[in-house]
């Protein structure tokens, strides 16, 4: 099998959209699971797997990963949190890789965030840190680098990751140093994706859609796919879903000869 697929998924913990009262709307985890099934892909990415719990805390083992696996049992899988951090406000948190094939040789790399000072209900707050993971795993009789991450939303903050360039540098390098067919998929949290498309394109990384909006907050294009140039992407997807604020990109891709 030279060919495979790619599912790419910001799954907020499981909270589904209201178009009225998103920051309120109710978690549904079995929806987000029948979702993730119904692309039947050989490859997942999510990013925002756990909820964040006051003070930084950290269930072990991470329950929404737990369910995630006991209802994907023909996955292998990969999940991490990012470094503990008392600051860390009550978002999605974790980054998980699914695979058919068997993972293996995995790793993490934290992202640190500058110290940008930011209101948050009335609190002055800094940033926590970020993540990246990676896993190899073998298709087609060849190894395949896979990575997944979910940077700092520096738009959010008023600021930019072009003024703050240090995460999205570090994520670049450990692209860089991969020899092998590798794939990076994440929510890149930029708001000007042209900038990022082109700091990948130098680095020999290619992303599979960068026209079609992902996030339902606001008309952006923060979720991709980059590919290096040992791989082709043969189609690719983005699918509305009622089950996050983002929506899935699913991406076929194709080893070269």
């Amino acid at each position: 099998m030279s060919r495979f697929s790619v599912l790419q998924f910001n799954m907020q913990f499981g909270q589904v959209w209201d178009d009225a009262y998103p920051d309120h709307a109710p978690v549904d985890l079995e929806q987000t699971i029948a979702e993730i099934k119904r692309q039947d892909a050989d490859i997942i990415l999510l990013q925002e797997v756990e909820h964040a719990e006051d003070g930084g805390k950290q269930i072990d083992p991470p329950p929404n990963y737990t369910r995630l696996k006991a209802a994907l049992p023909e996955y292998d899988s990969y999940f991490s949190y990012p470094k503990p951090d008392a600051r860390e406000l009550p978002f999605g948190i974790g980054l998980a890789i699914l695979s058919r094939s068997k993972l293996y040789e995995t790793s993490k790399l934290d992202l640190p965030s500058p110290p940008i000072e930011f209101d948050f209900n009335g609190e002055l707050k800094t940033p926590t840190d970020r993540l990246l993971i990676g896993a190899k795993t073998d298709i087609g009789g060849k190894t395949v680098q896979l990575f997944n991450t979910h940077l700092l939303a520096f738009f959010m903050l008023k600021s930019s990751s072009t003024m703050h360039p240090e995460q999205r540098e570090m994520v670049v390098n450990q692209l860089r140093q991969s020899a092998l067919p590798t794939l990076l998929g994440g929510d890149f949290n930029v708001s000007g994706h042209e900038t990022l498309v082109a700091q990948f394109e130098e680095a020999g990384f290619s992303t599979a859609q960068w026209s079609e909006i992902t996030w339902r907050r606001m008309p952006l294009v923060l979720d991709h796919v980059f590919f290096n140039n040992q791989l082709r992407c043969v189609n690719q997807q983005v699918i509305p879903t009622p089950s996050s604020d983002h929506h899935l990109l699913r991406v076929e891709l194709e080893l070269k000869d």
